[in-house]
């Protein structure tokens, strides 16, 4: 005997359609109102509830989110490194000042807070207004906003 070869030992019952007149009666064994006597009458299941609690992340493409830069202060900066030094983010890294985000360099932004006196070089840094100010008073060069 193969598989194609087996047949079914009953045949399938077919299934009683109730309240829908007939010697069963008005309500046919469905009771009076209520969600259980209505035709297609399904119920929540309970993990609805749970999945409800969740928050849902709303519109279009929402997984694009921007990483943020990672912060640095000039006043870390000058604690760091010393006069002429070249400040990047892959320097940055080697230095253990910030660390990898996904396994890569993270974006660095260099905020104003504290003093600088050493003159650095800044390459692929995003600046405030305040830090650009203090780094070009010290002597130090950025370049332009990548």
């Amino acid at each position: 005997m193969q598989l194609h070869e087996l047949r079914a030992k009953h045949k399938n019952k077919k299934r009683k359609r109730i309240g829908r007149g007939g010697k069963k009666g008005s309500y046919s064994g469905k009771g009076i109102k209520g969600q259980r006597s209505r035709a297609g009458a399904r119920f929540e299941p309970v993990i609805r509830a749970l999945v409800k609690r969740y928050p849902k992340l709303r519109g279009y493409r929402f997984g694009r989110q921007s990483e943020k830069p990672a912060v640095v202060n000039v006043g870390e900066l000058e604690k760091s490194f010393n006069s002429g030094n070249i400040v990047s983010p892959e320097i940055l890294l080697e230095k253990r000042i910030v660390s990898r985000i996904k396994g890569r360099a993270p974006k660095v932004k260099i905020l104003g807070k504290g003093k600088l006196t050493k003159e650095l070089v800044i390459e692929n840094c995003q600046l405030s207004k305040a830090a650009r100010e203090i780094i070009e008073k010290a002597g130090g060069k950025t370049s332009p906003k990548p």
